[in-house]
Parts: C-alpha cells; sequence; structure tokens
C-alpha cells in the first residue's frame, strides 16, 4: 500500500482503490487515534456525506469501523463537508467523519477526518492512524455485548449548520439576483436555502443529484453552465460550490470567472476596512497570483504564504490566531466562524460585500489584476535531484533578476510523479512564455 493520506484525507476509485474493507479500518484507527477518552466513556463519532452512490456503501462500512471499537456513532446524513466540522464541534464529539471526494467525479470516493473540535488533522495524527492501518493493529480492540456502539440520527443536523451560517450575516442582502449552482452535490439541500433567508432572490442549477450526476458537468470545475445561467437570469453574479460545498468560485453578471485569488482579496478587503482582519494579514498559498500579492500590499495588507493545500492554509491561520486565508481553487477559511474551508460562509461574504459597498462583483474583483501566467510540466528522472541542482538555481535566479517585482518564479515537484511544474508569471504572456520555456529546458537536462 502506497501512502495512505493525500493533501485531504483518504481518497480513490470507490471499491477499487477505496474498498469498505479499508473504509472500515480506517475508522476503526481513527477511533483509537482520535479518541483520547479515560475509558469510563465512550468515544462519539458524527459521520456525514455527499450524495455520490459509493457514500451509502462507505458509510455503512465507516459506521461498522467506529461501533465495532465502541463507539457512538451520531449520522449526519448527506450535507456539505463544512457542516460536518461545524456539527463535530458543536456536539463536543471525539472525531468527525465525512466521506466525501470534493471536486472528483463521481466514480471516486474519499474519507476526511476531523478531531475533536472539527479541525482537520496533523501529520503526526495522520502518521498514526495510517501505520495502524497497514500495520493491522487497529484490528485489536473488538468490544462485546453493550460494549459496541450504537448508531443514532442526528435530528437537526442540517438545520442546525444552516443556522450557523446565517448568524454570520449582519443585514440582509435584500436586492441582489443570485444563481448558484450546487453541482448535484452536498449544497443541494442547503445553499439555495441559506441564500434565499439570506434575502437574495435565488436561482438554482445543479440542485437535483441522483447519486451519478454529482460534478457532472456543473459545479466549480464547469462554470459554463452557470456563466450562461447568470446571463440568461439576468443575475447580478453566479455562485459555484463543489461536491461538498467547501469551495465557491464565482462568475461576474457578465458571466466572466472570478477565481479564489479575487473572492480572497474582497473578503480581505471587506475584513480590514472593519478592522476585523487580524494583524491586518492574509494567509494564501504558493499558487496564488502575483497580482493577488500586489492587491494586498497597496491595501496595506500582508500576506502570509504557505504551500498548497488548505490544510496548510488552516495550519498558519491557527499558528498565527489570524481571520483569513484561501487557495485559488475557492477554498477559503474564516477562522472566526469555521474550523475549515467553507463555500457558504464565502458565497454570504462576498454576497455581503457586494451589498454593502453597491458595487458590482466585476469591480469588486477588478482589484486584483492577474498577471499572464504559463505552467509547463516537465518529465525528470529525479525531482529531488532536480531541487538540489545548481544549475536549475543559477537559471532561477537569473529569471527572477530579470523581472523583479513584475514577475514571479516557482518550481514544483510534483507529490507523486516524476516531474517538475514550473510556474512562471510575468508582465505579458509572450515573455511568461519563453521565461517558463527556457527553465523548462534546464530543468529538463538534469541528470
Amino acid at each position: 500500500m502506497g501512502r495512505l493520506f493525500g493533501t485531504d484525507g483518504v481518497r480513490g476509485l470507490a471499491n477499487a482503490d477505496l474498498t469498505p474493507e479499508l473504509a472500515l479500518s480506517v475508522a476503526r484507527a481513527a477511533a483509537g487515534v482520535l479518541a483520547d477518552r479515560d475509558g469510563t466513556e465512550r468515544p462519539v463519532a458524527v459521520v456525514g456525506r455527499d450524495p455520490r452512490a459509493s457514500g451509502e456503501m462507505l458509510e455503512a462500512a465507516v459506521v461498522a469501523g467506529l461501533t465495532s471499537v465502541g463507539a457512538e456513532v451520531l449520522r449526519a446524513g448527506v450535507l456539505p463537508t463544512p457542516a460536518l466540522a461545524y456539527l463535530t464541534g458543536s456536539t463536543g464529539a471525539d472525531l468527525g467523519v465525512m466521506i466525501s471526494a470534493s471536486h472528483n467525479p463521481m466514480p471516486d470516493n474519499g474519507i476526511k477526518l476531523f478531531s475533536r473540535g472539527g479541525h482537520k488533522l496533523p501529520d503526526a495524527a495522520e502518521a498514526q492512524i495510517e501505520n495502524q492501518v497497514v500495520g493491522g493493529s487497529s484490528v485489536d480492540h473488538r468490544p462485546t455485548g453493550a460494549g459496541i456502539g450504537r448508531v443514532r440520527d442526528l435530528a437537526g443536523a442540517l438545520d442546525d449548520y444552516i443556522g450557523h451560517v446565517l448568524s454570520t450575516l449582519e443585514q440582509p442582502l435584500s436586492g441582489l439576483r443570485v444563481v448558484v449552482d450546487c453541482a448535484h452535490g452536498a449544497a443541494a439541500s442547503s445553499a439555495p436555502e441559506v441564500y434565499r433567508r439570506a434575502g437574495a432572490t435565488v436561482h438554482a442549477i445543479g440542485c437535483e443529484p441522483d447519486g451519478w450526476n454529482i460534478n457532472d458537468g456543473v459545479g466549480s470545475t464547469h462554470l459554463g453552465p452557470l456563466a450562461e445561467a447568470v446571463r440568461d437570469f439576468g443575475a447580478d453574479l453566479g455562485i459555484a460550490h463543489d461536491g461538498d460545498a467547501d469551495r465557491c468560485l464565482a462568475v461576474s453578471a457578465d458571466g466572466e470567472v472570478v477565481d479564489g485569488d479575487a473572492i480572497l482579496a474582497v473578503c480581505a478587503l471587506a475584513l480590514h476596512e472593519r478592522g476585523a482582519l487580524k494583524d491586518d494579514t492574509v494567509v494564501a498559498t504558493v499558487m496564488s497570483n502575483l497580482g493577488f500579492h500586489h492587491a494586498m500590499r497597496d491595501a496595506g495588507i500582508a500576506v502570509q504564504t504557505t504551500a498548497v493545500g488548505d490544510r496548510y492554509v488552516l495550519e498558519a491561520l491557527r499558528a498565527g490566531d489570524l481571520s483569513l486565508g484561501g487557495e485559488q481553487s475557492g477554498h477559503l477559511v474564516f477562522l472566526d466562524h469555521a474550523t475549515t474551508g467553507d463555500g457558504l460562509l464565502t458565497g454570504l461574504s462576498l454576497l455581503a460585500r457586494m451589498h454593502a459597498t453597491g458595487a458590482s462583483l466585476a469591480d469588486l474583483a477588478a482589484v486584483v489584476r492577474r498577471l499572464p501566467q504559463t505552467l509547463v510540466n516537465v518529465p525528470v528522472r529525479d525531482r529531488l535531484a532536480v531541487a538540489e541542482s545548481d544549475e536549475v538555481a543559477e537559471a532561477v535566479n537569473a529569471v527572477e533578476a530579470e523581472l523583479g517585482d513584475a514577475g514571479r518564479v516557482l518550481l514544483r515537484p510534483s507529490g507523486t510523479e516524476q516531474l517538475v511544474r514550473v510556474m512562471v508569471e510575468a508582465p505579458s504572456q509572450e515573455q511568461a512564455d519563453s521565461v517558463a520555456a527556457r527553465l523548462a529546458e534546464v530543468v529538463a537536462a538534469v541528470d
């Protein structure tokens, strides 16, 4: 077995890579690692899923694994990942288990784990769970009789989350017209309701999940239908969620895509103006466009940069007691209100900013002037050798001197393949392409 955990839990082709047997083992191990009770109380777990068909099978396996080690299971049903994280905290549970493959196509599925309070796991906890699953030690504890855990449905779970999200609004959003694309996913039963109760006029698409159509031509990875619906409906904007609603992308009234960098900038400026952006600092990943950094610098906002992955954004936010961070992909974390990326909170924040300023989304997003970007995937013999190469370092230094503050270079070895990703941002697309091609040649030449 290769590494079990990726950047966001365990994920793979359902019933092939991610089997019921593996799901059961992961659940058993997670309960053992995350439930540090003294033995006098049963551990408690909240379990939720997105609507993809394989989630029913994997939910049964996860519940079986948890109860087989004596855990009490609160079954929350179909709901967004941020709802599961919120409920893990609000119920005082020892752990939360979300069964979802997020934006991946229907045949895939995944298991996302949350510790007490609704927080994503640190690397050390994932390593413990993985070692138990791979080593087989997670099957040691097998209570019998009354020691076996019980299962009950968590009544009102989704309503509790909806109420929490709406409590973050300071005033109704009346007068705004929004199209929301729920990706036939976990947001279908919550996002339209949230935006309507917030006061907006809502037209919903991608809201008919049948277990097989999640992310199929709709949602945050397929923005064409949303842009068309926004124009047809005459909406002020469109909001797109992914399969488990932990991310949010948008389109303006004229159908132009507004990515996570622009959304993060809009939300950061809103908090900054209210004096609610702690330390006047926002957290972003290395993939955020240099135009985002320039916009924040001009507004007097510092940017703390992390590796790619919302878990690293979260770690930086918690370590620095900061308010806001996010990714270009649309994962935004409002740490004052949530413990993980929350697409509905992001959508509400975007709507609230438009309502408060009276500005269009296009005007608000224009604060980020994206630099042209080129990304080249370079096959290599040894990606670690590239990272240690003096020739590559010299070439990068020369390009950085050439670009100065007007551009940026990023070399990222793939985590799973013998590839190095060469990313260049420059004032013109021609220059970005030229510089990336030069660097790619140097990288490919490393023996």
